[in-house]
């Protein structure tokens, strides 16, 4: 009786586990949502300035062996950036059709024309903007940002 109990107890932690693991995203789409959080996700900050860009390029390593020539910082909150993967789908710069949009507060930051690495310059512009991001997963995460 004991033996056929402990049995169940296992059986029902390894669907627990399993259905768990379900509801995860895949190691792949992990890593593509973590870059993507690393590159265009700072939700403490308001951005605005040139220096903000300059400092957080070299921080979230977009200045190491190139400079990015451009990239946006969302200021949301991730649950908010996340949200917007449960809008209408809509076709992605390369086709595919696993693009969101919505409205939030960024910064978008230009790199200067005679800037080089690991010393890049960019110019900073902030707004409330639409974006387009691509996302994956079940439950969907943002994994790349489209426009």
């Amino acid at each position: 009786m004991a033996l056929q109990r402990t049995q169940s107890l296992l059986l029902l932690l390894m669907l627990a586990l399993l259905g768990l693991g379900l509801v995860q995203p895949s190691y792949g789409q992990d890593r593509m949502y973590q870059r993507f959080l690393r590159q265009h996700v700072d939700p403490l900050s308001t951005g605005g300035s040139d220096n903000y860009c300059n400092v957080m390029m070299q921080r979230r390593k977009m200045t190491s062996y190139q400079c990015k020539p451009f990239n946006t910082f969302i200021h949301e909150d991730i649950g908010n950036i996340r949200s917007i993967c449960s809008t209408a789908n809509i076709q992605c710069k390369n086709g595919q059709m696993n693009c969101h949009e919505g409205v939030v507060k960024v910064t978008d930051c230009r790199q200067t024309g005679n800037s080089r690495a690991p010393n890049c310059r960019y110019r900073a512009s902030t707004s409330s903007r639409r974006v387009v991001i691509a996302c994956e997963g079940d439950p969907e995460v943002p994994v790349h940002f489209d426009r």
